[in-house]
């Protein structure tokens, strides 16, 4: 299994963009010099401090001249016509392959319902559209002329350029979220890119062997499979498991979920209960989108929720100081929320390699967690597991 990058360029109270972006480079170069996989960058719009990252191809562009080996990848780009045309993010992906050397690793996402807002689409052609962009993006980097006709899209023929380094193409990727997502995935024979949170085995099980169904019937968006599986994890790495609770990264990843209903536009009671399930953002019990424009209902933010993960995610909500000890012991079950000493962390990598995940997608940089402990961390990892886990295997 690989040790990633998941960033989403998370802005503490108080930081300068400046600062945020020059930090986030800096994570990167040291995350390159340790031998990590990937840093994916996401792709979010109008979603405040949970995210800066509106224009990942071009912070990626940013990253390439600083770094020699890690891989660049979107996590997702978002794919809806009405976000992003397919020929301009052929383009704009092949110019980052060039200029990196080859190192992209092209994701598209369908977005959520407040983006589809935003940019004027809808849920039922936001799926249709990602499937054509799957398609035709391939076909962009290799055909010469290009010439389409369909649903969405009429093109004529061109001459599409420039065309990527990487031959025939760079490595394709899709989220996925719910079961469907994942057996689509492997029909069209791309990478997934799990966000599962808070995910138990028995789901991520189910995930995966949606996606090898899909496997077994792929017709290949490109010119060749790509069948990796990539999970993404909360992940702070320390030395002992005192450092691990002191930095507070527990508490951070609260932030994070406490951040997702007004990010997803969700009903925050159904994502509560979806959490008391362990079933985020999974079929049959994904929460409800709220209509456009429509403020969170009334909520009651019990403090002693028997579930303690909900009753520190109600108190922080609250304005309450969350105690770093119990916000450490209330995430400590989860498989997905990799949070602690050396051990630890190694036990649970474990596990999720036993699981069949290829790829673990790390959230190091979290809500107002300080640049030095998210630097500490990708260090600490860098330096007792990602040797190890080079010897792996299945």
């Amino acid at each position: 299994m690989i040790l990633d990058i998941f960033s989403e360029l998370q802005k503490p109270d108080g930081m300068d963009e400046p600062r945020l972006y020059a930090e986030a480079l800096e994570q990167a170069k040291l995350a390159d010099t340790l031998g990590y996989g990937c840093w994916w960058s996401v792709e979010h719009h109008c979603t405040g401090d949970f995210s800066y990252c509106s224009t990942p191809d071009m912070f990626l562009t940013l990253l390439s001249q600083h770094t020699e080996q890690i891989r660049l990848g979107t996590s997702g780009t978002l794919a809806p016509f009405a976000v992003h045309h397919p020929l301009q993010v052929a383009e704009r992906a092949a110019f980052l392959d060039i200029v990196s050397r080859g190192r992209l690793e092209l994701g598209l996402a369908r977005s959520v319902s407040r983006e589809w807002e935003t940019f004027g689409t809808d849920a039922d052609e936001a799926r249709e559209q990602v499937n054509e962009a799957l398609r035709l993006i391939p076909r962009f980097w290799t055909e010469k002329p290009f010439a389409y006709e369909g649903k969405h899209l009429s093109i004529p023929p061109r001459d599409v350029v420039p065309k990527p380094f990487q031959k025939p193409h760079p490595p394709l990727w899709v989220t996925a979220a719910h079961v469907e997502g994942f057996e689509r995935a492997g029909q069209y024979g791309v990478g997934v890119l799990a966000t599962l949170l808070l995910a138990p085995p028995e789901t991520l099980s189910i995930a995966f062997d949606a996606y090898q169904r899909g496997l077994d019937h792929c017709d290949p968006a490109g010119a060749f499979v790509n069948d990796q599986r990539a999970l993404f994890a909360f992940f702070h790495c320390a030395r002992t498991r005192e450092e691990a609770i002191a930095s507070e990264a527990s508490a951070a990843a609260l932030w994070f979920m406490n951040m997702q209903p007004d990010v997803y536009s969700v009903d925050r009671k159904d994502w509560i209960e979806s959490i008391r399930a362990q079933s985020v953002m999974w079929a049959g019990a994904t929460p409800a989108m709220l209509e456009p424009g429509q403020a969170q209902p009334p909520v009651d933010l019990d403090p002693n929720d028997p579930v303690p993960v909900i009753a520190l995610m109600n108190r922080q909500l609250a304005g309450e100081k969350i105690d770093p000890v119990e916000a450490f012991e209330a995430l400590e079950p989860y498989d997905a929320v990799i949070i602690g000493d050396v051990d630890s962390c190694r036990r649970k990598l474990m596990r999720l390699h036993e699981l069949g995940v290829d790829r673990l997608m790390c959230l190091m940089q979290m809500g107002p967690l300080p640049h030095e402990v998210v630097m500490r961390s990708i260090r600490d990892a860098g330096e007792c597991l990602i040797p190890e886990m080079k010897g792996w295997t299945r």
